[in-house]
């Protein structure tokens, strides 16, 4: 198996010649000057684990529980206790100090006992706990996705930990019907069954508020819910119409991503199969419903027929229109986007452009429904409505990022991280950097004054002054992308091991930037900061050895690699810029080290 090729190399030469050598490996003797954005990144890694590490001290305990109240629910449940430690695995899997790893890795077995522990008085389905075998009972994707995202990150930090690939094999069960007591999936009709599943099986009836707010509470003068509700009447009246349920919603997709986990931890087929399977269905779908995905698909496998015959009907579908308790508002939640997770799974296993033409289109023929007052965003018994002044655009940075073509670049703002990558904004990193240091700041001094207690702190209050955040060193360091709290995988053009202390990230001292992104080439710069010690760094080509490097090229220094590992060292106080040569998606992607 793939996973199973994979080594560290061993031997270091210098190639002082033009010609093509044959050695995977490179030698840097070139003095750079350490930039300023090599420094503001070192700085950025040690600045936020070491924040990591106060936060972690002020809102947990020595069994990794969270300080809050305990509740289930939609606004403050199990995912945003975990949901504390977002990014944390990607800051390891970057170069972080080890000791975030122990730290995230404490909470996470916490709250997964904590949670076991948890009950509710009220909601009937986690009255004997809110989660069962180490999993959410039943909830919706929007959700369990938060909650999965440090445990689907641990994959990059530590897929060694005991029981990582026993719990990817469980988690991916409950939806390839492994286990009988959660049997989610109708293989028949290619659907999960209910926007409510997990390890106790989906929720067949519609849902109440009382299903999505959970138990009864106080709320005045002692918690301050995250929607903004001042009463638990008002925590019910925002869930009120959260009723249909049942059918496959868009959303289920990234259910794929556990069984994306399970197989690259374990190199079996049918976890594949089972992804493309189901992605297939819904790709389907979307051109059985005139090029737009639907927002419900029945228990007999027909769109709408658990939403009265509507397809875009449903909680959190393309029509899912509702009123603020407190405002009276109407607010709209549609969050078809989410599906687009399925799609790119099915893309990094097969590089086949087949799952992003439907998506790419989608998004051009929503555009072309456009008024002079804008662009619409959501579909109802009257057509298209909420037009805005920007154009509909869920998926078009990922479409042009898995795709690389011109054509799907132009959907995109020409600014920022694209603008860099296309040489017109050179000072880009460094100022990103230092915008970093900035949050960190800022958050480290909201939560030293932070006023709540255990008993007045709700799980996701504390959320707010969690320093970690990886987007931007992810798209700098890896040249990669990441989208907020529901990143259960991670795409990017490269990846860092250190060989010498044998783990993820970038040596001590080494810096990484990453210049310029194209179909068949990644261009990067490696600096090693100190001038007194050499250091050693392994390049991967993607997250998870999906691409290939072809050759490697650091000034008249040309190797042909063709493998998915490049060895470069750094002599004391040198850096290079390295053309790396990339076939793309051309790998199965694993979780497996190099050694």
């Amino acid at each position: 198996m793939n996973h199973l090729r994979r080594y560290f190399f061993a031997c270091l030469l210098c190639m002082p010649t033009a010609a093509i050598a044959q050695e995977k490996a490179l030698k840097v003797t070139t003095p750079m000057s350490p930039p300023a954005w090599a420094l503001l990144q070192r700085e950025v890694l040690s600045a936020s684990a070491e924040a990591c590490r106060e936060f972690y001290r002020r809102y947990f305990d020595d069994r990794g529980y969270l300080l809050c109240v305990e509740r289930w629910g939609g606004n403050d449940g199990p995912d945003d206790a975990i949901e504390n430690c977002n990014d944390w695995p990607i800051l390891h899997a970057l170069g972080a100090s080890d000791e975030i790893r122990t730290l995230y890795e404490k909470a996470w077995e916490g709250h997964l006992r904590q949670y076991t522990l948890a009950k509710t008085t009220h909601v009937p389905f986690a009255k004997d706990g809110m989660y069962y075998k180490e999993f959410p009972v039943q909830f919706d994707w929007l959700h369990h996705a938060e909650g999965l995202t440090v445990f689907q990150m641990q994959g990059l930090s530590h897929p060694q930990q005991t029981q990582f690939e026993t719990r990817a094999r469980r988690f991916a069960g409950f939806y390839l019907n492994e286990d009988l007591g959660a049997q989610n999936y109708d293989a028949k009709h290619k659907i999960i069954r209910s926007m409510f599943n997990g390890s106790r099986g989906p929720l067949l009836r519609k849902a109440t508020a009382l299903d999505w707010a959970g138990d009864p509470i106080e709320v005045k003068d002692r918690f301050l819910p995250g929607h903004g509700e001042r009463s638990y009447e008002e925590m019910l009246a925002h869930f009120k119409d959260y009723n249909d349920i049942m059918g496959d919603h868009p959303q289920n997709l990234q259910a794929t991503s556990l069984a994306l986990t399970a197989y690259m931890s374990t190199g079996e087929a049918k976890y594949k199969d089972w992804i493309l399977d189901y992605v297939g269905a819904w790709r389907q779908r979307i051109l059985d419903n005139d090029g737009i995905i639907p927002t419900n698909v029945g228990l007999d496998g027909k769109l709408g027929s658990a939403a009265s015959g509507k397809w875009y009907g449903g909680v959190y579908g393309w029509g899912f229109s509702v009123v603020v308790p407190q405002t009276g508002a109407i607010v709209h939640r549609n969050t078809h986007h989410l599906g687009l997770a399925g799609f790119g799974n099915a893309y990094l296993l097969t590089g086949d452009d087949k799952w992003l033409d439907p998506w790419r289109k989608m998004i051009d023929k929503i555009n072309a429904q456009g008024k002079k007052e804008g662009y619409p965003h959501m579909f109802g018994d009257k057509g298209w409505y909420d037009f805005k002044p920007d154009k509909y655009k869920h998926g078009a940075e990922e479409i042009w990022y898995w795709s690389m073509k011109t054509e799907d670049q132009q959907r995109l703002p020409q600014d920022g991280w694209l603008a860099f990558l296309q040489g017109k904004n050179p000072t880009y990193p460094e100022q990103t950097f230092r915008n970093e240091l900035e949050v960190i700041r800022k958050k480290v001094a909201e939560m030293r004054a932070d006023p709540t207690t255990p008993d007045t702190r709700l799980a996701d209050d504390s959320m707010r002054f969690n320093p970690a955040n990886a987007a931007n060193l992810v798209r700098l360091m890896l040249g990669g992308i990441h989208h907020g709290n529901r990143t259960l995988v991670l795409h990017s053009r490269v990846r860092y091991f250190d060989p010498d202390k044998r783990r993820p990230g970038l040596p001590q001292d080494v810096a990484a930037l990453v210049e310029k992104l194209s179909n068949d080439e990644t261009v990067l710069t490696l600096v090693n900061v100190s001038p007194v010690h050499a250091r050693r760094v392994l390049i991967q080509a993607g997250a998870y050895g999906e691409h290939q490097f072809t050759t490697a090229t650091s000034g008249s220094t040309k190797l042909a690699v063709n493998g998915q590992h490049l060895e470069v060292l750094l002599e004391p106080g040198t850096g290079s810029q390295i053309k790396l040569g990339t076939k793309r998606y051309s790998q199965q992607p694993t979780l497996a080290w190099p050694r």
